[in-house]
C-alpha cells in the first residue's frame, strides 16, 4: 500500500494516477460526495442528538431495556461527528489532507464508534430476546445486564481497533483517498490476519448473533400464538408486525454493511484484483450512512419513544395520542404476550 504523502497536491496530478494524494475523478465527484455526505452527516446528528436528549429529559424512557438504544445513538453520533465531517471536508478539498497521523486518528475513531455502533446492534438483538422469551426462566431484565451489554459494545469495539496502533494491521486511506479504514489492501501476512479476525469478531459473530437472536424472538412468538394466549388474533398480528420489523432491521443491517466487508474480504482473497477506486468507494460510503437508519429503525419505530418526542416537540401535547392508542406497540406488545405465557414480569419498551 502507496504511504500517504500530503505535499502532494492533486491539482498538479492526472486524473488516472492512483498514488495518495492524488486524484482519482473529476472534482465535480469529489463535489458531489461532499454534498450527499453532508445531507447524510447532518440528519445522523440530529436524528441521535434528539435520541438522547429526549431519552434524558423523560423518566419513563430510561428503562433498561432501552440503554443500548441510547448507546446506539452516542455511536452512531461519533461516526457522525468525526468521520462524517472529516469525509466531507476531504471531498471538499478533493484530497486527504490531514497526513499520516491525521489518517491513523480518523480511521482509528471512525472504526472504533463504528464497531461499537454494530455490537450495539448485536446486543439490542439480545437484549429483546431475553426480554420477550425469557430463556433463563424469571431473570429478570435490570440495570446491570443493560450495563453490561452497553460495556461489552465499547470494550470489544477497543479490543479489536488498537492492533494497528502497535503494528497488527494498519489504518490507510481507502476508496477515492478521502477517508482512512482499516487497510484491507495490504497483502503481508501480518496485515491478512487481522484483517480476517477483524471480519469474523467484528462482522460475522455480531450479525450471526442478530440472526440467532431474532430467530428465537420470532419462534417464541409463534410458539405463543399457538397456545392462544392472546384474544382475537392479536398476537397473530403482532408477530407478523414483529416479523416485519425483524426483516427491516436485518435488510438495514445487510445493505450498510455487507457490501464493505464482502468488499474487503474480496480484496484480502484475492489481493492481485484490480478494483476502479470509484466502485471501491460506494461500499465504503453505505457503511457511513448507518448512522441515519439506525435511529429511525431502532428507535423511531417505538410508539413508546414516538409519543414522548410528539410531547417534546408539540410543548407536552401531542393530538395524536388518542389514534395511537388503538395502534398496537410492537416490542411491548409481544413483551406482554410471552410474559404472560410465563406469568413473568418484564421491563415496559
Amino acid at each position: 500500500m502507496d504511504q500517504l504523502d500530503p505535499s502532494v497536491s492533486p491539482m498538479n496530478a492526472t486524473s488516472g494516477d492512483t498514488h495518495l494524494g492524488v486524484t482519482l475523478m473529476p472534482s465535480i465527484g469529489y463535489t458531489t460526495i461532499a454534498i450527499i455526505m453532508a445531507v447524510f452527516c447532518t440528519l445522523s446528528v440530529i436524528l441521535n442528538t434528539t435520541v438522547i436528549l429526549v431519552t434524558l429529559r423523560y423518566r419513563q424512557l430510561r428503562q433498561p431495556i432501552n440503554y443500548s438504544l441510547v448507546n446506539l445513538a452516542i455511536a452512531d453520533l461519533g461516526v457522525a461527528l468525526v468521520g462524517g465531517s472529516l469525509t466531507v471536508e476531504a471531498n471538499m478539498l478533493g484530497y486527504f489532507h490531514r497526513g499520516r497521523a491525521g489518517c491513523v486518528a480518523e480511521g482509528f475513531f471512525v472504526s472504533f464508534f463504528g464497531i461499537v455502533a454494530l455490537c450495539t446492534i448485536a446486543v439490542i438483538a439480545v437484549d429483546r430476546a431475553i426480554v420477550v422469551c425469557k430463556p433463563m426462566g424469571m431473570l429478570t431484565f435490570t440495570s446491570k445486564e443493560a450495563w453490561v451489554g452497553v460495556a461489552v459494545s465499547w470494550i470489544w469495539s477497543l479490543l479489536w481497533n488498537i492492533p494497528p496502533l502497535f503494528g497488527w494491521g494498519n489504518y490507510q486511506l481507502e476508496g477515492i483517498k478521502t477517508s482512512c479504514a482499516p487497510d484491507w489492501q495490504n497483502s503481508d501476512p501480518v496485515n491478512v490476519s487481522y484483517i480476517v479476525c477483524y471480519f469474523l469478531f467484528c462482522f460475522a459473530i455480531p450479525f450471526f448473533t442478530i440472526l440467532i437472536s431474532y430467530g428465537y424472538l420470532l419462534r417464541t412468538l409463534r410458539q405463543v400464538a399457538k397456545l392462544g394466549v392472546a384474544r382475537g388474533g392479536s398476537t397473530t398480528k403482532a408477530e407478523a408486525q414483529v416479523a416485519w420489523m425483524v426483516l427491516v432491521m436485518i435488510m438495514a443491517f445487510l445493505i450498510c454493511w455487507l457490501p464493505y466487508a464482502a468488499f474487503a474480504m474480496v480484496i484480502v482473497v484475492y489481493p492481485q484484483i484490480y478494483i476502479n477506486p470509484i466502485i471501491a468507494t460506494i461500499p465504503m460510503y453505505m457503511a457511513k450512512t448507518s448512522p441515519v437508519y439506525n435511529p429511525i429503525i431502532y428507535i423511531f419505530m417505538n410508539r413508546q419513544f414516538r409519543n414522548c418526542l410528539m410531547l417534546c416537540l408539540l410543548c407536552g401535547k401531542n393530538p395524536w395520542a388518542c389514534e395511537k392508542r388503538d395502534e398496537p406497540d410492537i416490542e411491548a406488545s409481544t413483551v406482554a404476550f410471552s410474559s404472560s405465557s410465563r406469568r413473568g414480569k418484564v421491563a415496559p419498551m
